[in-house]
């Protein structure tokens, strides 16, 4: 049976919805193999630990990939609710206003956290400690938004994850 296409445009956001979850399960999963606060010491007694750089690279990839596809998922399900999406600060505004985030500003910050992410070939292990225990501390913000962004869609939109695996 084919679906119509506003069905259609629902099952995306119940796919965003999951990816979403993926996306905190996975870097969670990351974050627990490190000893929180990194230091520079650390990074530099042990620059050659494969282990070590792998966990911090995957975490600065799933930070950035949690917040991209928050992001996309909020757009989407804006268009859904009928609200504006001519700029994506509008609807960073809709979901402050909706308390789904904290604030734009917080929104902004994990994105500057994110944008300035320290290179695997940077060799100041001060910057890469304080980059990743930056993301450390802002993960949580992110959690909290993704939580509230998925409750937000099943009470207003009716629309849950396609598949609670990783809920």
């Amino acid at each position: 049976m084919k679906l119509s296409i506003l069905d259609s445009e629902k099952q995306h956001l119940a796919e965003l919805l999951e990816a979403i979850q993926r996306c905190v399960y996975f870097l969670d999963a990351s974050s627990r193999k490190l000893a929180w606060p990194l230091t520079a010491d650390l990074l530099e007694t042990q620059k050659k630990n494969v282990v070590l750089f792998e966990a911090m690279a995957a975490i600065n990839e799933r930070f950035a990939k949690l917040q991209d596809t928050l992001g996309a998922a909020m757009r989407h399900a804006c268009i859904l609710a009928g609200e504006p999406t001519d700029s994506f600060l509008k609807v960073l505004s809709f979901y402050q206003k909706t308390g789904v985030l904290e604030s734009v500003e917080s929104w902004q910050l994990c994105r500057t956290a994110r944008n300035l992410a320290a290179h695997d070939y940077d060799i100041n292990y001060a910057e890469i400690a304080d980059h990743f225990n930056s993301l450390k501390t802002l993960t949580p913000l992110l959690y909290m938004s993704a939580v509230r962004f998925l409750n937000y869609c099943q009470e207003e939109l009716r629309i849950a994850p396609k598949q609670a695996e990783f809920s």
